[in-house]
Formats: C-alpha cells, sequence, structure tokens
C-alpha cells in the first residue's frame, strides 16, 4: 500500500501544510486503524480514498492525529494533486464524497481548484479567556465553526504566542468546539497579500496548522464582505513555512485555489 506527504497550498516543498494520502482503496478501513496511521503519521491530516465505479469521483475521509474531521482543505487539495499527478487520473475535474457533501476540484493551469461551502459567521462577544489565551486582544470575534479573532495588524498576527492549553478550552460561539480559533488581519500594503492569518487547533490535536483550507471558507465570506471584492489573496503565516490561498466567495460557495508538492513517496507494510 502506497502513500505519499504532499504539501498543499505550497509554491515548494518546505512549504504550506503536508498531509499524507493514502492510495485509493476498494473498501473502507476500520476507522480504528484509519485514526492510528493517521496518529503514526502524526500530521495535520492523512486522508484516505475511496474507489467508486466513476473513474472521477471518490470517497474522501480526513483523520487528524487524534479524531476524524468533518471538513479540511490542504488534505483535499493534496488527495486531487496525488490523482492527477502522481496516479495519472485523466479526467478534468473530481469529485470527492465527503461529510461535508460532494467536493469538486478541478485543475487550472499550474494551481487546483476547489468548490467548498461558504461558512459566513456572526460577529460575538470576546469570550472569557480568549484575551489571556492568545496573549493579545482582538478588536473584534467571529463565530461559525471555527473562532475568527481580528487583528488591527499583521505584525499582531504574526506576532502571537499563544497559551495553548488555554485554546483548547475555550469554545465561545464555534458550532464546531473547543479549542480551534483563526487569527486574521487585513495584510500590510505591498505584502501581495488582502490578508494575514493564523490558525491554531490543539481541540483538534494540531497545536497550530499551517495552511488551513477549512478556516478560508470562514475567512473569505467575512473578509470579501470587509473589503467589497469576492476574490482576495491570503497567506497563512505559520512560522517558518506559510502557505498561499486564492479565494472567491460566490454566494453559499468558496472556490479555493493553491499548489500542491508531493515530497515523500512511501510503502505502508501493513
Amino acid at each position: 500500500m502506497r502513500q505519499w506527504t504532499v504539501d498543499a497550498f505550497a509554491t515548494g516543498p518546505f512549504k504550506g501544510n503536508p498531509a499524507c494520502i493514502v492510495e485509493p482503496l476498494t473498501a473502507w478501513p476500520d476507522a480504528g486503524w484509519m485514526q492510528a496511521l493517521a496518529a503514526e503519521n502524526n500530521q495535520a491530516e492523512t486522508a484516505y480514498l475511496l474507489v467508486t465505479q466513476d473513474p472521477a469521483r471518490f470517497g474522501l475521509r480526513w483523520f487528524t492525529p487524534a479524531l476524524e474531521v468533518p471538513l479540511c482543505g490542504h488534505a483535499t487539495l493534496a488527495a486531487a494533486h496525488v490523482l492527477f499527478a502522481e496516479l495519472g487520473v485523466a479526467v478534468d475535474m473530481i469529485t470527492f464524497d465527503t461529510l461535508s457533501g460532494p467536493l469538486t476540484v478541478r485543475r487550472l493551469g499550474d494551481r487546483y481548484e476547489m468548490d467548498f461551502p461558504a461558512s459566513p459567521p456572526k460577529q460575538t462577544a470576546i469570550p472569557a479567556g480568549l484575551v489571556e489565551a492568545l496573549g493579545a486582544t482582538p478588536t473584534e470575534v467571529w463565530a461559525a465553526s471555527y473562532l475568527v479573532a481580528v487583528f488591527d495588524s499583521e505584525a499582531a498576527v504574526r506576532g502571537l504566542k499563544p497559551d495553548l492549553a488555554a485554546v483548547e478550552k475555550i469554545a465561545g460561539e464555534a458550532t464546531g468546539g473547543r479549542g480551534n480559533i483563526s487569527v486574521a488581519a487585513l495584510a500590510d500594503a505591498g505584502s501581495g497579500h488582502d490578508v494575514v492569518s493564523r490558525f491554531f487547533a490543539p481541540g483538534s490535536g494540531i497545536p497550530e496548522d499551517p495552511a488551513t483550507g477549512s478556516a478560508h471558507c470562514i475567512l473569505s465570506p467575512l473578509f470579501a464582505g470587509k473589503l467589497g471584492r469576492a476574490d482576495l489573496d491570503f497567506h497563512q503565516a505559520y512560522p517558518g513555512r506559510g502557505g498561499d490561498l486564492n479565494c472567491e466567495h460566490r454566494g453559499a460557495r468558496v472556490l479555493l485555489r493553491g499548489q500542491a508538492v508531493t515530497v515523500i513517496e512511501s510503502v505502508l507494510r501493513l
């Protein structure tokens, strides 16, 4: 059984967010086995693919080292990259059947374009303990499946050194549970990006995620509304790596665009 490690939302190796993609299977393995392999890989996500009778359609499930998640952008991008670039699937668009419904990925030059459900947030009060957990005071807090703390500068976002044990306890009005917080600000002028963000997810077993597609399903409609433009460039400023996403808000959907690079091909002796 083969497995690939792919850097997603990356312009080159050792950037973006790594995901492990297991070669397509003919039946879902036991969930406990999938969780154990995800823990062994110890990447933000390990993704599993299921063959269907349609060569352009696959089942897709995502596991962090701690749990199965209902939506993951970077591992979806990585899965499509494996199918297109490593396995030579000869179609223009792939549909994935997931816990979040059908998701499509198409080739777009040297990038891939994913069609995901938008998750517009609502503004909420600053939850108790959030300021202490982040070590800084946001100007606004918004809630959808994750909390979003908005700051007044890119420097404030980049400079955060949160208490992750405290972050894990905070849910506020987030519908996806505690311990998953995106932080964001308008990018500095001339940076080449519109928005800079980071994502702390100890509640999902990930201290800080390098590039988070699902978070941009929230950030895209939020900042499209703030800036009055549907098409925005985002940089997720994980220290030492960083991931780049172009996002276009289209009503109930968000188009997420980015590149991917295969860095490891391995054989599982299982």
